[in-house]
């Protein structure tokens, strides 16, 4: 990927239509910018659409043996336990706040606190 050095926007491939062989120009849509690519086409960066089950996180079962979340003194509602790891999750829109949950230490009970 190549910028234009005059306006800053991504260069763009285009073939070059008045050569009888194929001849490729990164060309700025912007200012009109033009680079000999040569002959071969320039690689196009690829865009993958993922859908709204791909992007959701899951804490699986070996990821909760890692225990790699912070640690916070919080009173568990199952146990009373007050040692809990956390972590936050945009649950509702963005100028919401985001949801803070815990899970207990010791019984491993799953809670949350809406801020």
């Amino acid at each position: 990927m190549e910028f234009c050095p005059k306006c800053g926007m991504r260069l763009v491939s285009r073939r070059d239509k008045t050569s009888k062989k194929p001849v490729f120009n990164l060309v700025c849509p912007k200012c009109g910018y033009k680079k000999h690519a040569g002959d071969k086409p320039p690689v196009a960066p690829k865009h993958i659409d993922r859908n709204g089950q791909e992007s959701i996180a899951i804490i699986g079962k070996e990821e909760q043996k890692l225990r790699t979340l912070p640690t916070v003194r919080i009173e568990c509602p199952k146990c009373g336990n007050n040692t809990a790891y956390a972590w936050q999750v945009q649950t509702r829109g963005t100028d919401e706040s985001s949801t803070q949950f815990f899970r207990c230490t010791k019984c491993n009970y799953t809670f949350r606190e809406y801020s």
